[in-house]
């Protein structure tokens, strides 16, 4: 009889990368029974994982409330063995899942006592740091009553106890992106991509920007979901717009024939807590992707980074125009950084030997060992 195990989300959707595509999948495959409680339009089952789904919320603040009800409700009938949460507004009920015998495991996204620093809608930064240090304890202390964490990077693992925490990063699926085949979309010169969130802190405007010193040398294209319509119509107005191309939120997947299409990758978040030591997805996916990078100067990705990329001062649009060309103008550098990238990800940096870790947290609770 397959165990059933159940995993929610009230913030991601319905098929988020690491909630849907690599954690839920992978444990269908290794024999499990699996369900998601997660914003969808309906209830079905994709690639052996049921979906339960939560209605979309209308605002932030009913997300984390009503939505985050609604969860504990759908939860407490699927009757699992294990629940996996991905999101800090359910640490509530996570802990209320303790309390009816149930083995819980905390899944750590982000440093989130340092991204709230960076939420300027909760107030004025006095009012953010308040919130961060409250929000680091109550995090804290309910950690230590759930059977087991994950976490995305090894600096978050660090802040939480070693007995019961893993560092599960959000690597490619090399399968899946292998699969992929460049796209036929019709390039009549060089393409820069930048895949990923469109937002202020992303450096998106100044990469834009930097269209400007390259002119028509290259295009960009951008792909993903905008912060909000204010901050698109701001890039919108740019006069270097005319050298960008959105292309929208592509699914899942698909994106990496876009990806293989061009001639460089872009990573150019500002030094802001909880990014100057991230590990995001798109870095890896360009390294699949054999693509060599332009990348924020931040001195952790230098260390992880140096051998297939570039780095740049992040607020500086000559700055990430000039290594962009260089790249441009130096195919065998470009095509050594790309190829590195590539090497790096099959010998290590792949979800196919990440996510035994995942397996492994998952056969040690059900026998009663502490993760390791």
């Amino acid at each position: 009889m397959q165990i059933k195990v159940c995993h929610l989300s009230s913030a991601h959707s319905a098929f988020d990368d690491r909630v849907f595509h690599k954690e839920a999948k992978t444990l269908s495959r290794a024999g499990y029974n699996v369900t998601i409680i997660v914003q969808h339009n309906k209830k079905e089952t994709i690639d052996g994982v049921e979906i339960v789904p939560l209605p979309m919320p209308t605002s932030r603040f009913e997300r984390m409330t009503k939505i985050v009800w609604k969860s504990f409700r759908l939860a407490s009938k699927q009757k699992a063995v294990i629940y996996h949460f991905h999101d800090p507004e359910l640490i509530p009920i996570g802990l209320a899942l303790k309390l009816f015998g149930r083995k819980v495991i905390y899944d750590v996204h982000e440093d989130y006592p340092e991204q709230i620093l960076n939420k300027e809608w909760i107030g004025s930064y006095t009012l953010r740091k308040i919130m961060s240090v409250l929000f680091n304890i109550f995090e804290k202390l309910s950690v230590k009553i759930f059977d087991g964490v994950a976490t995305v990077t090894p600096d978050i693992t660090a802040k939480f106890p070693e007995n019961k925490t893993i560092t599960l990063r959000n690597l490619p699926i090399l399968e899946l992106i292998d699969k992929a085949k460049p796209s036929n979309r019709k390039k009549n010169k060089p393409t820069v991509i930048y895949s990923g969130g469109l937002s202020r802190i992303r450096g998106i405007k100044e990469i834009i920007q930097a269209m400007d010193f390259i002119e028509n040398k290259a295009n960009l294209w951008l792909l993903g979901e905008w912060e909000s319509e204010k901050f698109k119509q701001e890039c919108e107005n740019l006069t270097e717009w005319n050298y960008a191309t959105y292309l929208g939120q592509i699914p899942y997947g698909q994106h990496y024939s876009l990806i293989k299409t061009a001639d460089v990758g872009l990573i150019n978040f500002f030094p802001v807590p909880n990014q100057e030591r991230a590990m995001p997805n798109k870095p890896f996916e360009y390294m699949a992707c054999s693509l060599p990078m332009v990348m924020s100067n931040f001195p952790y990705w230098q260390e992880l980074f140096g051998e297939c990329a570039l780095f740049v001062n992040p607020y500086d649009a000559k700055d990430i125009a000039e290594k962009i060309l260089h790249l441009l103008d130096n195919s065998n550098e470009a095509k050594k950084l790309g190829d590195k990238g590539r090497e790096l990800i099959e010998e290590e940096y792949n979800w196919e030997a990440e996510s035994q870790k995942l397996i492994d947290l998952y056969k040690g609770l059900l026998n009663g060992n502490k993760p390791s």
